[in-house]
Formats: structure tokens, sequence, C-alpha cells
């Protein structure tokens, strides 16, 4: 049993902790303007130059903020 490239892939986007836009969209299975916004929202982007970074770990605190108990 071996691994595909792609589980490799998965599991290192997995452990970042800054990702961009599209990236976060795949991870977090949204679409990229919803990620956009949310991320916006949630002050977890960081601006250098011209990338845009999103800081997984502020957030995934701002999206427990929506789970319903």
């Amino acid at each position: 049993m071996g691994y595909a490239r792609k589980d490799v892939e998965r599991t290192k986007m997995n452990v970042k902790k800054f990702v961009r836009y599209q990236e976060g969209a795949e991870k977090y299975s949204l679409g990229l303007t919803k990620f956009q916004e949310l991320a916006k929202e949630a002050k977890a982007v960081y601006k250098i130059d011209k990338v845009a970074l999103v800081n997984c770990e502020i957030f995934e605190r701002y999206l427990e903020s929506f789970r319903i108990a």
C-alpha cells in the first residue's frame, strides 16, 4: 500500500499556518469569494506587497463562532 502524491499534498496543506486564498478555499471546502469574505471578517488576512496570506489559526477560531450547539 503506497500513498498517492495527492494524499501527501493534502497532508502538507493541512499543516500550513498561512495559505493563499485559493489554497484556503480548497482546504475549507468553500468558494473562493466566500473564503475571502470570511477571512477578511476574521481579520486573518496579511497583505505582503501584492500577496494576500490568510492565517489559518485565526480563521479557524473565527469559524468556530458559527458552530451550532
